[in-house]
């Protein structure tokens, strides 16, 4: 999963500690554009569709993770996540990830660096 890429075996295996792995079905909203942030996602297998005001604005698929910048800023939620097929996700509920970050504050750096790469127009030649 790109987001973890750079971590060690040390900071991999609290990851697996803190997150849990959950299936879940085609339609199932994940989270809510305005609602309060509880948890982090990063996707195993499946696709989710991102919604933002009422328009969808891009699709996920196997590693990639949503969820972070609510929980990073203490916003309201960005977008609303919905999945398009049967998934499996890891997430780490709020506690977990300000955990996460505060003994590896280099993948915060790195997913806010993916995100606004993946929000920036594309250069044209």
């Amino acid at each position: 999963m790109p987001l973890f890429e750079h971590c060690g075996g040390r900071d991999i295996e609290l990851i697996g500690q803190l997150a849990d792995e959950v299936d879940v079905p085609a339609g199932k909203v994940l989270i809510r554009q305005g609602a309060t942030a509880q948890e982090f996602f990063a996707v195993i297998q499946g696709s989710m569709r991102v919604d933002q005001n009422g328009r969808q604005i891009a699709k996920l698929g196997p590693g990639d993770f949503f969820g972070e910048i609510a929980l990073v800023d203490g916003g309201p939620r960005t977008a609303t996540v919905t999945a398009i097929e049967p998934s499996r996700l890891l997430v780490v509920g709020h506690r977990e990830f300000h955990s996460l970050l505060e003994q590896n504050p280099g993948i915060q750096l790195q997913a806010l660096a993916q995100r606004v790469r993946r929000l920036a127009p594309e250069e044209t030649t």
